[in-house]
């Protein structure tokens, strides 16, 4: 629970706009409570039956977050992670290098 009480200071502070917190399944109840009662939006998607993976952010971000990433993040199109690691906040450099690497893994496949 220490990197999740850093990533919600990072998103008060205005450092991050969407935050990405991988979690134990156990640990969902009492994340989604502190973000409750601070008023943050979240969005919370199973991984498997031992994690979450939960997103906390702006309302806008969220938005869009919960119309992309209904389904495994590995299973999103190379144009939904692109935007989904961008919105991150992850180097849009490596952003590029990675969507072109999945795109030409598709155009070989």
């Amino acid at each position: 629970m220490t990197v999740l009480a850093h990533h919600i200071y990072e998103y008060e502070k205005g450092l991050r706009s969407l935050v990405l917190h991988t979690l134990p399944s156990s640990q969902a109840p009492g994340a989604v409570e502190r973000l409750q009662r601070r008023g943050i939006c979240y969005h919370l998607e199973r991984v498997d039956e031992n994690r979450m993976n939960l997103f906390l952010g702006d309302p806008l971000c969220m938005e869009v977050v919960k119309r992309m990433c209904q389904k495994p993040l590995g299973t999103l199109s190379p144009e939904e992670d692109f935007i989904l690691g961008i919105m991150l906040g992850y180097s849009r450099l490596g952003q590029c290098r990675r969507y072109m690497q999945r795109k030409a893994l598709l155009k070989a496949g």
